[in-house]
Protein backbone atom coordinates (compact mmCIF):
# COMPACT_ATOMS: atom_id res chain seq x y z
CA UNK A 1 0.00 0.00 0.00
CA UNK A 2 1.31 3.39 -0.37
CA UNK A 3 0.18 6.84 0.54
CA UNK A 4 -1.59 7.75 -2.78
CA UNK A 5 -5.38 8.91 -1.66
CA UNK A 6 -8.05 6.93 -3.73
CA UNK A 7 -11.00 7.77 -2.25
CA UNK A 8 -11.66 10.45 0.38
CA UNK A 9 -14.91 10.70 2.27
CA UNK A 10 -15.81 13.49 4.30
CA UNK A 11 -18.73 14.32 6.60
CA UNK A 12 -21.01 12.20 4.20
CA UNK A 13 -24.52 12.54 5.59
CA UNK A 14 -27.45 10.82 4.25
CA UNK A 15 -30.98 11.83 4.63
CA UNK A 16 -34.36 10.59 3.71
CA UNK A 17 -37.13 13.42 3.12
CA UNK A 18 -40.72 11.72 4.01
CA UNK A 19 -43.57 13.98 3.83
CA UNK A 20 -45.57 15.33 7.36
CA UNK A 21 -42.68 13.51 9.40
CA UNK A 22 -38.92 13.95 10.49
CA UNK A 23 -36.20 13.36 7.92
CA UNK A 24 -34.43 9.85 8.56
CA UNK A 25 -31.09 10.01 8.44
CA UNK A 26 -29.60 6.42 6.77
CA UNK A 27 -26.13 8.00 7.21
CA UNK A 28 -24.47 10.15 9.06
CA UNK A 29 -21.28 12.01 9.40
CA UNK A 30 -18.64 9.00 7.72
CA UNK A 31 -15.40 9.94 7.33
CA UNK A 32 -12.38 7.25 6.04
CA UNK A 33 -9.78 7.16 3.90
CA UNK A 34 -8.91 4.82 1.18
CA UNK A 35 -5.62 4.83 -0.14
CA UNK A 36 -3.75 3.23 -3.27
CA UNK A 37 -3.19 -0.41 -3.34
CA UNK A 38 -5.96 -1.32 -0.26
CA UNK A 39 -8.50 -3.89 0.30
CA UNK A 40 -11.21 -2.16 2.32
CA UNK A 41 -13.93 -3.39 3.75
CA UNK A 42 -17.18 -2.22 5.02
CA UNK A 43 -18.79 -4.58 7.54
CA UNK A 44 -22.38 -4.28 9.26
CA UNK A 45 -25.43 -5.76 9.61
CA UNK A 46 -28.46 -4.89 6.52
CA UNK A 47 -29.61 -1.64 7.23
CA UNK A 48 -26.64 0.17 8.45
CA UNK A 49 -26.13 2.47 5.26
CA UNK A 50 -23.06 0.23 4.07
CA UNK A 51 -24.85 -0.02 0.34
CA UNK A 52 -25.67 3.41 0.26
CA UNK A 53 -22.62 5.07 1.14
CA UNK A 54 -21.23 2.61 -1.55
CA UNK A 55 -23.67 4.22 -4.02
CA UNK A 56 -22.71 7.55 -2.79
CA UNK A 57 -18.63 6.57 -3.17
CA UNK A 58 -20.17 5.16 -6.71
CA UNK A 59 -21.78 8.42 -8.20
CA UNK A 60 -25.10 6.71 -8.02
CA UNK A 61 -26.41 8.81 -5.14
CA UNK A 62 -25.94 12.18 -4.34
CA UNK A 63 -25.48 12.92 -0.01
CA UNK A 64 -27.51 15.48 1.90
CA UNK A 65 -24.07 16.77 3.03
CA UNK A 66 -20.34 16.22 3.01
CA UNK A 67 -18.71 15.40 -0.18
CA UNK A 68 -16.68 12.36 -1.34
CA UNK A 69 -13.33 12.70 -3.86
CA UNK A 70 -11.37 10.30 -6.31
CA UNK A 71 -8.15 10.92 -6.88
CA UNK A 72 -8.61 14.39 -5.26
CA UNK A 73 -11.51 15.26 -7.99
CA UNK A 74 -15.37 15.80 -6.27
CA UNK A 75 -17.97 12.97 -7.24
CA UNK A 76 -20.74 14.09 -8.73
CA UNK A 77 -21.69 11.53 -10.91
CA UNK A 78 -20.73 7.78 -11.94
CA UNK A 79 -16.89 7.88 -12.33
CA UNK A 80 -15.62 6.19 -14.77
CA UNK A 81 -12.38 4.81 -12.88
CA UNK A 82 -15.03 3.40 -10.31
CA UNK A 83 -16.78 0.31 -11.87
CA UNK A 84 -19.37 -1.53 -9.20
CA UNK A 85 -20.51 -5.62 -8.98
CA UNK A 86 -24.10 -5.31 -7.38
CA UNK A 87 -25.73 -8.11 -4.98
CA UNK A 88 -28.87 -8.93 -7.37
CA UNK A 89 -26.25 -9.68 -10.58
CA UNK A 90 -28.15 -7.13 -12.15
CA UNK A 91 -28.07 -8.77 -15.70
CA UNK A 92 -30.27 -7.71 -18.42
CA UNK A 93 -32.10 -11.36 -18.78
CA UNK A 94 -32.58 -10.72 -22.72
CA UNK A 95 -28.58 -10.08 -23.50
CA UNK A 96 -26.29 -13.37 -23.57
CA UNK A 97 -23.55 -13.33 -21.14
CA UNK A 98 -21.34 -11.48 -23.60
CA UNK A 99 -23.74 -8.76 -24.47
CA UNK A 100 -24.11 -8.23 -20.84
CA UNK A 101 -20.37 -8.07 -20.44
CA UNK A 102 -20.50 -5.49 -23.25
CA UNK A 103 -23.09 -3.24 -22.26
CA UNK A 104 -21.27 -0.64 -20.29
CA UNK A 105 -18.58 0.12 -22.99
CA UNK A 106 -21.23 0.08 -25.45
CA UNK A 107 -22.95 2.87 -23.24
CA UNK A 108 -19.46 4.63 -23.56
CA UNK A 109 -19.30 4.43 -27.47
CA UNK A 110 -16.42 1.89 -27.19
CA UNK A 111 -16.39 0.73 -30.66
CA UNK A 112 -18.01 -2.92 -31.41
CA UNK A 113 -14.59 -4.54 -31.90
CA UNK A 114 -12.69 -3.61 -29.35
CA UNK A 115 -16.07 -4.23 -26.93
CA UNK A 116 -15.91 -7.94 -28.08
CA UNK A 117 -12.22 -8.62 -27.79
CA UNK A 118 -12.35 -7.41 -23.92
CA UNK A 119 -15.19 -8.63 -23.59
CA UNK A 120 -14.06 -12.03 -24.27
CA UNK A 121 -10.91 -11.77 -22.41
CA UNK A 122 -13.01 -10.93 -19.24
CA UNK A 123 -14.90 -13.85 -19.44
CA UNK A 124 -12.03 -16.10 -20.14
CA UNK A 125 -10.28 -14.67 -17.12
CA UNK A 126 -13.09 -15.29 -15.02
CA UNK A 127 -13.67 -18.65 -16.42
CA UNK A 128 -17.18 -18.60 -17.98
CA UNK A 129 -15.44 -18.92 -21.54
CA UNK A 130 -17.75 -21.52 -23.34
CA UNK A 131 -20.59 -19.57 -21.87
CA UNK A 132 -20.87 -16.40 -23.86
CA UNK A 133 -24.02 -16.95 -25.96
CA UNK A 134 -26.03 -18.30 -22.64
CA UNK A 135 -28.70 -16.45 -20.93
CA UNK A 136 -28.62 -15.60 -17.43
CA UNK A 137 -31.84 -17.89 -16.68
CA UNK A 138 -29.15 -20.92 -17.98
CA UNK A 139 -26.60 -20.11 -15.01
CA UNK A 140 -25.87 -20.63 -11.44
CA UNK A 141 -25.97 -18.02 -8.82
CA UNK A 142 -21.94 -18.41 -8.80
CA UNK A 143 -21.98 -17.94 -12.99
CA UNK A 144 -24.20 -14.64 -12.75
CA UNK A 145 -21.94 -13.06 -10.69
CA UNK A 146 -19.18 -13.88 -12.00
CA UNK A 147 -20.65 -12.08 -15.45
CA UNK A 148 -21.24 -9.44 -13.03
CA UNK A 149 -17.22 -9.06 -11.97
CA UNK A 150 -17.09 -9.21 -15.57
CA UNK A 151 -18.62 -6.58 -16.53
CA UNK A 152 -16.89 -4.50 -14.06
CA UNK A 153 -13.46 -5.87 -15.28
CA UNK A 154 -14.06 -5.22 -18.58
CA UNK A 155 -14.05 -1.29 -17.78
CA UNK A 156 -10.60 -1.34 -16.69
CA UNK A 157 -11.73 0.29 -13.13
CA UNK A 158 -9.13 1.61 -10.89
CA UNK A 159 -11.12 0.76 -8.13
CA UNK A 160 -13.56 -2.34 -7.94
CA UNK A 161 -16.87 -1.69 -5.82
CA UNK A 162 -18.59 -4.67 -4.49
CA UNK A 163 -21.92 -4.55 -2.55
CA UNK A 164 -22.33 -7.49 -1.00
CA UNK A 165 -21.96 -9.53 -3.83
CA UNK A 166 -20.97 -13.54 -2.04
CA UNK A 167 -23.98 -12.85 -0.07
CA UNK A 168 -26.57 -14.56 -2.25
CA UNK A 169 -24.34 -17.83 -2.91
CA UNK A 170 -23.45 -20.92 -1.41
CA UNK A 171 -20.94 -21.00 0.80
CA UNK A 172 -18.38 -23.01 -1.44
CA UNK A 173 -19.35 -21.16 -4.36
CA UNK A 174 -18.70 -17.62 -2.77
CA UNK A 175 -15.47 -19.04 -1.30
CA UNK A 176 -14.66 -19.88 -4.89
CA UNK A 177 -15.49 -17.04 -6.18
CA UNK A 178 -13.87 -14.78 -3.18
CA UNK A 179 -10.45 -16.74 -3.98
CA UNK A 180 -10.78 -15.71 -7.61
CA UNK A 181 -11.38 -12.22 -7.18
CA UNK A 182 -8.37 -11.72 -4.79
CA UNK A 183 -6.56 -13.52 -7.58
CA UNK A 184 -7.91 -11.27 -10.43
CA UNK A 185 -7.11 -8.06 -7.80
CA UNK A 186 -2.95 -9.47 -7.91
CA UNK A 187 -3.03 -9.84 -11.06
CA UNK A 188 -4.65 -6.59 -12.20
CA UNK A 189 -4.08 -3.06 -12.97
CA UNK A 190 -6.60 -2.43 -10.09
CA UNK A 191 -5.27 0.28 -7.52
CA UNK A 192 -8.21 -1.08 -4.99
CA UNK A 193 -11.16 -2.74 -3.98
CA UNK A 194 -13.87 -1.75 -1.70
CA UNK A 195 -16.74 -3.89 -0.27
CA UNK A 196 -19.78 -4.70 1.55
CA UNK A 197 -20.28 -7.44 3.86
CA UNK A 198 -22.01 -8.48 6.78
CA UNK A 199 -19.95 -11.66 6.79
CA UNK A 200 -17.04 -11.31 10.03
CA UNK A 201 -14.62 -14.35 8.26
CA UNK A 202 -15.21 -12.81 4.44
CA UNK A 203 -14.31 -8.91 5.87
CA UNK A 204 -11.33 -10.63 7.29
CA UNK A 205 -10.06 -13.10 4.73
CA UNK A 206 -9.82 -10.58 1.96
CA UNK A 207 -9.15 -6.98 3.36
CA UNK A 208 -6.38 -5.21 4.29
CA UNK A 209 -8.50 -2.59 6.81
CA UNK A 210 -12.44 -3.19 8.06
CA UNK A 211 -14.26 -0.32 8.85
CA UNK A 212 -17.23 -1.13 11.08
CA UNK A 213 -20.80 0.14 10.57
CA UNK A 214 -23.07 0.72 13.84
CA UNK A 215 -26.83 1.69 12.99
CA UNK A 216 -29.72 4.08 13.17
CA UNK A 217 -28.27 6.00 11.46
CA UNK A 218 -25.72 4.25 10.29
CA UNK A 219 -21.73 5.43 10.96
CA UNK A 220 -18.15 3.98 11.50
CA UNK A 221 -18.15 2.60 14.87
CA UNK A 222 -14.70 1.21 15.01
CA UNK A 223 -11.47 0.24 12.60
CA UNK A 224 -9.05 -2.59 11.91
CA UNK A 225 -5.95 -2.88 10.29
CA UNK A 226 -5.19 -6.46 9.23
CA UNK A 227 -1.60 -7.23 8.56
CA UNK A 228 -1.51 -11.11 7.06
CA UNK A 229 -0.49 -11.95 4.19
CA UNK A 230 -2.46 -13.83 1.59
CA UNK A 231 -3.89 -16.31 1.52
CA UNK A 232 -5.75 -16.76 4.29
CA UNK A 233 -7.24 -19.91 5.54
CA UNK A 234 -10.29 -19.19 8.08
CA UNK A 235 -8.93 -21.96 10.39
CA UNK A 236 -5.45 -20.15 11.00
CA UNK A 237 -4.84 -18.84 14.04
CA UNK A 238 -4.35 -15.12 13.00
CA UNK A 239 -7.64 -15.38 11.09
CA UNK A 240 -9.30 -16.40 14.61
CA UNK A 241 -7.83 -14.28 16.45
CA UNK A 242 -9.19 -11.38 14.06
CA UNK A 243 -12.47 -12.51 14.14
CA UNK A 244 -12.54 -12.37 17.82
CA UNK A 245 -11.30 -8.80 17.37
CA UNK A 246 -13.64 -7.28 15.29
CA UNK A 247 -16.52 -9.06 17.62
CA UNK A 248 -15.04 -7.22 20.57
CA UNK A 249 -15.20 -4.28 18.41
CA UNK A 250 -19.02 -4.59 17.57
CA UNK A 251 -19.57 -5.03 21.14
CA UNK A 252 -17.57 -2.80 22.70
CA UNK A 253 -18.27 1.15 23.15
CA UNK A 254 -16.40 3.23 21.44
CA UNK A 255 -15.05 6.22 23.85
CA UNK A 256 -13.79 8.18 20.88
CA UNK A 257 -16.12 11.20 20.28
CA UNK A 258 -18.78 9.45 22.16
CA UNK A 259 -19.96 6.49 19.35
CA UNK A 260 -21.08 3.65 20.43
CA UNK A 261 -20.86 0.42 19.06
CA UNK A 262 -23.43 -1.81 17.31
CA UNK A 263 -24.96 -2.77 20.69
CA UNK A 264 -25.19 1.05 21.72
CA UNK A 265 -27.44 1.05 24.88
CA UNK A 266 -29.33 4.19 23.98
CA UNK A 267 -32.20 5.63 25.63
CA UNK A 268 -35.54 3.80 24.49
CA UNK A 269 -38.68 5.42 23.29
CA UNK A 270 -41.20 5.11 20.98
CA UNK A 271 -38.74 5.29 18.35
CA UNK A 272 -36.94 2.85 19.01
CA UNK A 273 -36.34 0.79 16.17
CA UNK A 274 -36.84 -2.74 17.30
CA UNK A 275 -34.51 -5.59 16.52
CA UNK A 276 -35.95 -7.67 13.55
CA UNK A 277 -35.97 -11.12 15.04
CA UNK A 278 -38.52 -13.13 16.78
CA UNK A 279 -39.47 -14.44 20.44
CA UNK A 280 -38.56 -17.76 19.64
CA UNK A 281 -35.31 -16.58 18.30
CA UNK A 282 -34.27 -14.79 21.22
CA UNK A 283 -35.71 -17.19 23.69
CA UNK A 284 -33.85 -20.04 21.85
CA UNK A 285 -30.49 -18.21 21.64
CA UNK A 286 -30.68 -17.56 25.81
CA UNK A 287 -31.25 -21.15 25.94
CA UNK A 288 -27.94 -21.74 24.34
CA UNK A 289 -26.02 -19.18 26.03
CA UNK A 290 -27.43 -20.98 29.29
CA UNK A 291 -26.00 -24.28 28.34
CA UNK A 292 -22.65 -22.60 26.95
CA UNK A 293 -22.58 -21.08 29.94
CA UNK A 294 -22.28 -23.77 32.97
CA UNK A 295 -19.08 -24.69 30.69
CA UNK A 296 -17.53 -21.15 31.24
CA UNK A 297 -17.19 -17.69 29.54
CA UNK A 298 -19.63 -17.84 26.14
CA UNK A 299 -17.64 -15.29 23.54
CA UNK A 300 -19.30 -14.66 20.46
CA UNK A 301 -17.58 -16.59 17.88
CA UNK A 302 -18.08 -19.75 19.36
CA UNK A 303 -21.86 -18.92 19.89
CA UNK A 304 -22.18 -17.63 16.67
CA UNK A 305 -20.53 -20.66 14.94
CA UNK A 306 -22.48 -23.27 17.27
CA UNK A 307 -25.63 -21.43 16.59
CA UNK A 308 -24.86 -21.01 12.77
CA UNK A 309 -26.00 -17.32 12.30
CA UNK A 310 -23.96 -14.72 10.57
CA UNK A 311 -23.89 -10.73 11.71
CA UNK A 312 -26.85 -10.45 10.05
CA UNK A 313 -28.96 -12.72 12.13
CA UNK A 314 -26.82 -13.03 15.31
CA UNK A 315 -26.46 -9.31 16.36
CA UNK A 316 -30.65 -8.58 16.36
CA UNK A 317 -30.91 -11.42 18.50
CA UNK A 318 -28.40 -10.37 20.63
CA UNK A 319 -29.65 -6.81 20.70
CA UNK A 320 -33.24 -7.87 21.51
CA UNK A 321 -31.55 -9.62 24.78
CA UNK A 322 -29.47 -6.65 25.61
CA UNK A 323 -32.73 -3.99 25.12
CA UNK A 324 -35.01 -6.86 27.23
CA UNK A 325 -32.33 -6.93 30.02
CA UNK A 326 -31.68 -10.54 29.55
CA UNK A 327 -28.18 -10.60 28.47
CA UNK A 328 -25.02 -8.39 28.80
CA UNK A 329 -22.84 -8.12 25.56
CA UNK A 330 -19.67 -6.36 25.51
CA UNK A 331 -15.95 -7.00 24.53
CA UNK A 332 -16.66 -9.52 22.45
CA UNK A 333 -18.56 -12.03 25.13
CA UNK A 334 -21.93 -12.41 26.18
CA UNK A 335 -23.43 -13.12 30.14
CA UNK A 336 -26.69 -13.70 30.91
CA UNK A 337 -28.20 -11.53 33.68
CA UNK A 338 -29.73 -12.90 36.34
CA UNK A 339 -33.48 -11.35 34.65
CA UNK A 340 -32.47 -14.01 31.84
CA UNK A 341 -31.67 -17.00 34.56
CA UNK A 342 -35.06 -16.39 36.10
CA UNK A 343 -36.76 -16.33 32.39
CA UNK A 344 -34.95 -19.31 31.32
CA UNK A 345 -35.00 -21.36 34.31
CA UNK A 346 -39.36 -20.55 34.64
CA UNK A 347 -41.74 -22.87 33.62
CA UNK A 348 -44.16 -22.05 30.43
CA UNK A 349 -46.61 -20.50 32.45
CA UNK A 350 -44.38 -18.74 34.11
CA UNK A 351 -42.33 -17.48 31.37
CA UNK A 352 -44.87 -15.58 29.92
CA UNK A 353 -45.81 -14.35 32.83
CA UNK A 354 -41.82 -13.16 33.36
CA UNK A 355 -41.62 -11.82 29.84
CA UNK A 356 -44.70 -9.69 29.79
CA UNK A 357 -43.62 -7.86 32.72
CA UNK A 358 -40.22 -7.58 31.03
CA UNK A 359 -42.43 -6.21 27.72
CA UNK A 360 -43.79 -3.69 29.53
CA UNK A 361 -41.32 -2.45 31.13
CA UNK A 362 -38.35 -2.10 28.30
CA UNK A 363 -40.62 -1.49 25.04
CA UNK A 364 -43.03 1.70 25.74
CA UNK A 365 -44.29 0.37 21.79
CA UNK A 366 -45.60 -2.28 23.96
CA UNK A 367 -46.85 -0.50 27.06
CA UNK A 368 -48.28 1.87 24.55
CA UNK A 369 -50.25 -0.78 22.86
CA UNK A 370 -51.77 -2.53 25.85
CA UNK A 371 -52.84 1.07 27.29
CA UNK A 372 -54.56 1.88 24.11
CA UNK A 373 -56.24 -0.99 23.69
CA UNK A 374 -57.84 -1.18 27.43
CA UNK A 375 -59.24 2.30 26.74
CA UNK A 376 -60.89 0.93 23.53
CA UNK A 377 -64.52 0.70 23.99
CA UNK A 378 -64.28 -3.39 23.04
CA UNK A 379 -60.79 -3.32 23.83
CA UNK A 380 -60.37 -3.62 20.24
CA UNK A 381 -57.64 -1.56 17.77
CA UNK A 382 -56.51 -1.55 14.01
CA UNK A 383 -53.18 -2.06 13.46
CA UNK A 384 -53.13 0.81 11.27
CA UNK A 385 -53.85 3.38 14.61
CA UNK A 386 -50.43 1.74 15.66
CA UNK A 387 -48.83 2.37 12.14
CA UNK A 388 -49.46 5.74 11.98
CA UNK A 389 -47.94 6.36 15.33
CA UNK A 390 -44.59 4.76 14.02
CA UNK A 391 -45.02 6.19 10.77
CA UNK A 392 -43.87 9.46 13.11
CA UNK A 393 -40.36 8.02 13.32
CA UNK A 394 -39.71 5.49 10.38
CA UNK A 395 -40.46 4.73 6.87
CA UNK A 396 -43.91 3.21 5.99
CA UNK A 397 -41.80 -0.15 5.20
CA UNK A 398 -39.92 0.41 8.70
CA UNK A 399 -43.16 0.90 10.69
CA UNK A 400 -44.37 -2.13 9.24
CA UNK A 401 -41.73 -4.23 10.20
CA UNK A 402 -41.29 -2.58 13.60
CA UNK A 403 -44.80 -3.27 14.44
CA UNK A 404 -44.94 -6.71 12.98
CA UNK A 405 -41.89 -7.56 15.12
CA UNK A 406 -44.17 -6.23 18.55
CA UNK A 407 -46.69 -8.10 17.30
CA UNK A 408 -44.66 -11.53 17.80
CA UNK A 409 -43.35 -10.33 21.06
CA UNK A 410 -46.24 -9.52 22.26
CA UNK A 411 -48.49 -12.70 21.01
CA UNK A 412 -45.92 -14.86 22.54
CA UNK A 413 -46.04 -13.01 25.59
CA UNK A 414 -49.76 -13.19 25.38
CA UNK A 415 -50.25 -9.78 26.54
CA UNK A 416 -52.92 -8.82 23.30
CA UNK A 417 -54.04 -11.19 20.34
CA UNK A 418 -53.72 -10.46 16.98
CA UNK A 419 -55.96 -11.36 13.83
CA UNK A 420 -53.88 -11.59 10.47
CA UNK A 421 -57.24 -11.44 8.23
CA UNK A 422 -58.63 -8.18 10.01
CA UNK A 423 -55.60 -6.40 11.04
CA UNK A 424 -57.22 -6.03 14.62
CA UNK A 425 -55.30 -6.50 18.09
CA UNK A 426 -57.38 -7.03 20.78
CA UNK A 427 -57.03 -8.21 24.20
CA UNK A 428 -59.81 -11.02 23.92
CA UNK A 429 -58.79 -14.63 24.30
CA UNK A 430 -55.04 -13.83 25.33
CA UNK A 431 -55.11 -15.60 28.59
Amino acid sequence: MNENVLIDVQHITKQFIRPGAQPLAVIENVCFKMFEGEIVALLGKTGSGKSTLLRIISGLTAPTSGKVTYRNKPVLGPVPGISMVFQSFALMPWLTVLENVELGMEALGISRALRRERALHAIDIIGMDGFESAYPKELSGGMRQRVGVARALVMKPDLLVMDEPFSSLDVLTAETLRSDVLELWRESHMKGILFVTHNIEEAVLMADRIFIFGSNPGSIVGELAINLKHPREGQDQGVQDLIYEVYRLMTSVQSEGGAKAHLKKNRIGMDYQLPDTQAGQFIGLLEEIGERQDKGTVDLPGLADSVRLDVNDLFPVLEALSVLGLAKISEGLVTMTPKGHLLLEADITEKKIIFAEILLDSIPLAKHIVETLNQAEDNSVSEEVFLEVLEDYFSKQEADRVLTTMIDWGRYAELFAYDYNTGMLSLEDVN
